[in-house]
């Protein structure tokens, strides 16, 4: 294992410039999470990096450091979100939501950024909505192109939305899931949906919400690849830095707790603020998260889990038992590698996609097999490493307790389900 010497300590806010000094969350050394290894990799060195998040004690913005560029984290990128029955479902519904909602059809433009390989997109496609992808991973925006969609591949910031604005480009609707997090340059990038985003347009962004992930004990969805971390409170100070004015919001129940936001130019007065963003700013409020004592008591629970979860895998090997993982996420990574699990304590993993599958997972070297490895191996265990999705796994893997195999789920406290 190699490491960088450096940490964030002695850096700025990469919002509002603030010297970051208050810890948030320590989870010791871990490699990037979607850096996912093959069989001749194995003996390499792998370069392991502080994943230790702080939080700004001026706009109280969680974030990590940036020790790797984003290019050299998402130009070729594992993660295929068409893989998820769920996530699927989810884009969906909000598809025929916003279509309806905002009056979107054929004179309409559409403009997702970190558009995946186009699972979202096909839905205005099929509703004859132009609709433009932007993804910066080559390998899966190919995928999309084969699907129909219209994808451009790149970082989006300031710098694409001028191109994009010199070739007449400016969206109705903006859409942005599980992109915001990812973002090193958080001004830059918001300074581009101002640009791109037409006089009377919406853009709408979903993440994971930062309440939820204290509230529910989620430190596993902090790794290299999520830069920050969200309340209400800190992003819309971001967006009115930008003349973007937040005017709706939605509380989500993907990945274990998110928010989507809805904004529009700040001198746009056709949307009304909903209720419910007032309601919210109050709830994270009584939360303390505008108050670093909001955010001082995170790390001893996140030692009581790590403690839980080794002590149970120890009890397990102890008495003869076998544990598998089903899913090989991303904070399945930070899982595995801050409690130290490797496959003395965890035979390996398995995941639906092909794109994971005869790989190893960073840091602990477990291997990553398709879902019929369960039925061959039948292990007494089977670790739910992307939580948020326990009831889709439990559903597809429920032949375990054919020979009495039970779940157990690490997030937000350790449990096993029969």
């Amino acid at each position: 294992m190699t490491s960088p010497t450096s940490d964030v300590v002695g850096s700025n806010c990469r919002f509002c410039g603030s010297p970051l000094e208050q810890s948030f969350c320590d989870l010791g050394m871990s490699p990037l999470a979607n850096s996912y290894l093959v069989a001749d990799q194995l003996n390499d060195p792998e370069v392991f990096y502080p994943l230790h998040a702080y939080v700004c004690s001026s706009c109280f913005l969680v974030q990590l450091a940036e020790f790797t560029s984003a290019d050299s984290i998402f130009s070729d990128y594992a993660y295929f979100s068409s893989y998820s029955q769920s996530w699927l479902e989810h884009a969906s519904t909000y598809a025929r939501s916003v279509i309806g909602r905002f009056g979107l059809d054929g004179s309409s433009s559409v403009v997702e950024i970190a558009s995946n390989d186009g699972y979202l997109l096909q839905n205005f496609v099929d509703a004859g909505i132009p609709c433009l992808g932007i993804e910066p991973a080559k390998n899966v925006a190919v995928v999309a192109e084969e699907r129909g969609i219209n994808t451009r591949v790149g970082f989006f910031g300031e710098s694409l939305a001028g191109e994009l604005a010199a070739d007449g480009i400016q969206a109705d609707l903006v859409i942005g899931n599980n992109v915001l997090a990812h973002v090193p340059d958080l001004n830059d990038f918001v300074t581009g949906l101002s640009q791109l985003l037409a006089p009377g347009g919406v853009i709408t962004m979903e993440f994971p919400h930062l309440l939820e992930l204290i509230e529910k004990n989620q430190f596993d969805t902090i790794y290299h690849e999520h830069f920050s971390y969200f309340s209400l409170l800190t992003v819309m100070r971001v967006f009115a830095s930008h003349g973007l004015r937040l005017f709706d919001v939605e509380r989500l129940s993907t990945h274990g707790g998110s928010l989507r936001i809805y904004a529009c130019h700040a001198e746009n007065g056709g949307h009304l603020t909903a209720p419910r963003v007032h309601e919210l700013i109050q709830v994270e409020r009584a939360a303390a998260l505008d108050d670093l004592a909001g955010y001082r008591a995170y790390t001893e629970r996140v030692k009581r889990t790590k403690r839980a979860l080794v002590k149970f895998l120890v009890n397990a090997r102890d008495n003869g038992l076998t544990v598998a993982a089903y899913g090989a996420p991303a904070k399945g990574n930070t899982l595995l590698n801050y409690c130290g699990v490797r496959d003395d304590l965890l035979d390996y993993t398995v995941d639906r996609s092909p794109h994971k599958q005869g790989h190893f997972l960073p840091g602990t070297h477990l291997p990553i097999y398709a879902p019929d490895h369960v039925r061959q191996t039948r292990p007494d265990y089977l670790l739910i490493l992307p939580w948020n999705l326990r009831d889709e796994v439990i559903e597809d893997m429920s032949y375990i307790r054919d020979w009495g195999g039970r779940f157990v789920v690490p997030v937000p406290e350790l449990a096993v389900i029969d």
